[in-house]
């Protein structure tokens, strides 16, 4: 197996995906997951290039948001479109990354994503509340490179 396929359980990627269910539920925003092994590129230029591949920048608002992790290189980057990124506090996606590195550097692979999912939830149901009509226009499931 490779590093991907053990990195969470099927449980674990099911509380995952039940956290970004409850954390889109009142807001027209996306949030997805990528997990790969590896990459040759940038963490930073890769996390983008999914983020364009898994269509996260046609949402209608921009707000969607990508938690991309790198299992082997032991990396993670968070990247918000341009809807969401005009409106939280300058050192949002900061302070988020290092909520989630305080769960990574104990092993709580899981929680630390979860504790992603929240608070990125938390500013996308402030700044782009549920309206009547809005649609979930992206998957949930934990997609894998």
């Amino acid at each position: 197996m490779s590093k991907v396929e053990n990195f969470l359980t099927q449980e674990e990627e099911q509380a995952i995906v039940a956290a970004i269910c409850v954390a889109e539920k009142e807001t027209s925003g996306e949030i997805r997951i990528h997990i790969e092994k590896t990459t040759s590129l940038a963490h930073y230029d890769r996390a983008l290039e999914v983020f364009h591949l898994l269509k996260m920048d046609e949402t209608d608002l921009k707000n969607g948001v990508l938690i991309y992790i790198a299992v082997k290189d032991k990396a993670f980057i968070i990247c918000g479109d341009k809807g969401i990124n005009d409106v939280v506090p300058s050192d949002f996606w900061d302070s988020t990354k290092d909520a989630m590195a305080t769960q990574f550097k104990i092993g709580n692979f899981k929680q630390g994503i979860i504790d992603g999912i929240t608070k990125a939830g938390q500013q996308l149901q402030k700044n782009f509340p549920y309206q009547e009509g809005d649609i979930n226009e992206l998957s949930n499931e934990i997609s894998k490179g």
